[in-house]
């Protein structure tokens, strides 16, 4: 089985496609399939191409996976502009190149967010006679209209709308990373076949095992109760509110509030924290994937946030401390909220709720036994429901036993709401 993956974000970048299709594309290999990685020079979220890289294309071998990288323009700013020079650039570069660099496969994944790049994507399909698997982590442009980056009344979500409905019905296959994903694209386009591609954690890599007294005195030298936040610093994470609950923490008794990551409001925070003389908060640099396990197990609370509700997003970092056996507190509603409610994984938090936030650390740091059974469920959902083998072995599967079939645009799918369960 041949396959393609499409994507603007890929190693070296860090982040949640990043680290999960390089994982996919890893054991895609490991099953006996060749890969080949269709991406842009890595550049995310600093907004620099990184060194080693640049210009119009390159390409490399890495674990077995062919990897060619095509221009992009990049950028930091967050500014309607930028980002559509951004999203674009890489769009028209992979579909042009594209056409001349990639072999005949079997298949081309996809990923989306950017939405644009599914205009790529069905092109290159249709060129080199692949099925296309259109993988949704965001529902864009809903997503956009949540975050308050456009309107709904807008020409630009009038536009994406239909680029989204364009995109959905020339693909063989939809993926959603969640089942808020995957329900809402069902009742809206009842005829095309879908599976759930949860995002899930490497529960080998992310496991309370990894935490060392090393990694610990990384995040805090003596007696501190550390609360960490590791991922992206952007509009959608809404860090504010976790700068906020820690004044209402009181300094004596040794809070202390690390992130770990860099994004497009970094800077601001990091101005806003220093305003905060009574509460300890470190802002640490980006750190290669490889470091963060150890970090995440060494931590006492593992914060989980997002600004707001946005429909069918789950953030991959749940399943990351999930896996990691420490207690969480999610900042969310919606699926997270139930995942963690129903495993009894965590405390849940309700976005903008500052003195709950406050509060839900204050529990988990004077109600160590009620900790402990939190960070136990949390483990134990993990290896049981959200392992990342496991998940991309049912996919693969899948796959393989598609592989021969002729594209049938008759195909009546039906929802699917357990991984396990994508045929």
């Amino acid at each position: 089985m041949r396959l393609t993956i499409l994507t603007q974000y890929y190693p070296p970048e860090i982040g949640a496609p990043q680290n999960r299709l390089s994982d996919l594309a890893g054991r895609l290999v490991d099953a006996g399939h060749e890969v080949e990685v269709l991406t842009a020079m890595p550049s995310y979220p600093r907004g620099e191409i990184y060194p080693g890289y640049g210009g119009l294309f390159s390409h490399e071998q890495k674990d077995g996976i062919r990897v060619l990288r095509t221009f992009i323009y990049p950028t930091h700013s967050a500014a309607f502009l930028p980002r559509l020079l951004n999203y674009f650039s890489f769009m028209f570069s992979s579909a042009f190149l594209g056409s001349f660099l990639l072999r005949r496969v079997d298949y081309l994944l996809v990923e989306s967010p950017p939405l644009f790049l599914g205009v790529a994507a069905i092109w290159l399909s249709w060129l080199k006679r692949a099925k296309l698997i259109f993988n949704v982590s965001d529902l864009w442009p809903d997503s956009a209209v949540h975050l308050g980056i456009i309107s709904k009344d807008s020409c630009a979500y009038l536009i994406c709308s239909h680029l989204e409905s364009f995109c959905y019905r020339r693909a063989w296959l939809v993926t959603g990373q969640s089942n808020g994903i995957l329900k809402d694209i069902c009742v809206r386009f009842a005829d095309i076949r879908t599976f759930f591609l949860s995002n899930g954690s490497d529960t080998r890599t992310f496991t309370p095992e990894r935490r060392t007294t090393e990694s610990r005195n990384r995040l805090a030298n003596g007696d501190k109760f550390v609360i960490l936040y590791a991922g992206l610093h952007g509009l959608a994470q809404g860090l504010d509110q976790i700068l906020e609950a820690a004044k209402e923490l009181p300094a004596s008794e040794s809070y202390r509030f690390v992130f770990i990551g860099d994004g497009p409001e970094k800077q601001r925070l990091i101005a806003k924290a220093r305003e905060q003389t009574q509460s300890d908060i470190v802002f640490m640099e980006p750190l290669p994937k490889y470091e963060i396990p150890e970090l995440v197990a060494a931590a006492d609370v593992l914060l989980v946030p997002l600004a707001r509700d946005i429909p069918g997003a789950v953030p991959s970092k749940l399943y990351e401390a999930m896996a990691s056996g420490r207690p969480l507190v999610l900042v969310a509603t919606g699926e997270p909220a139930e995942i963690v409610r129903q495993h009894q994984a965590g405390l849940v938090v309700s976005p903008g709720d500052v003195a709950s936030l406050a509060q839900a650390v204050r529990i988990l740091r004077t109600e160590s036994e009620k900790a402990a059974q939190l960070a136990a469920n949390a483990r134990r959902a993990a290896v049981g429901h959200y392992d990342r083998r496991q998940i991309a072995e049912s996919f693969i599967e899948y796959l393989e036993e598609h592989q021969d079939n002729a594209r049938n645009r008759k195909y009546k799918p039906g929802y699917q709401t357990d991984w396990s369960a994508g045929k």
